[in-house]
């Protein structure tokens, strides 16, 4: 069994519903507090409801993340329009153990999670001290984004 954690992002439909389904679908044991928050990347969209779960997994790497896509999929997201764009449901695999993988299609840590407040606060509010593999603590890489000009 392997820890992971898990980024859900909604800002179409009904976000907070939607949230807490996929983390049912996904298995989540913990789920942090739901945020709102600004978007990232597109800005010209409604804003998104952000949380962090945390799941147990016997599935590898690559079928989780095969797990989640089927998850969105069954939620409704429609991978049309710009990237970074509107969506009912964005799941992101962050984290998965101590695991570091680039493959295509496949990177974990995620790529972007030391840039992004909304998945490093929500993190951070489960696991602070969680190393993320290459870049530190949780606690750590959001004191440096939150100290960032």
């Amino acid at each position: 069994m392997t820890l992971a954690y898990v980024g859900l992002g909604s800002n179409l439909g009904d976000r907070e519903s939607l949230i807490r389904r996929a983390a049912e679908l996904i298995g989540a044991r913990r789920l942090s507090t739901v945020i709102e928050t600004d978007p990232w990347g597109h800005e010209d969209q409604p804003k998104f409801l952000n949380a962090v779960a945390e799941i147990e997994t016997p599935l590898t790497a690559r079928q989780l993340l095969d797990h989640l896509l089927d998850v969105e999929r069954r939620l409704g997201r429609e991978r049309i329009g710009p990237k970074w764009g509107p969506r009912t449901i964005d799941l992101d695999l962050l984290v998965y153990g101590e695991e570091t993988i680039d493959e295509p299609g496949l990177v974990v840590p995620h790529p972007r999670l030391t840039q992004r407040l909304f998945a490093l606060g929500p993190l951070a509010e489960l696991v602070p001290s969680l190393k993320i593999p290459g870049n530190g603590t949780v606690q750590e890489a959001l004191s440096g984004l939150q100290s960032a000009p």
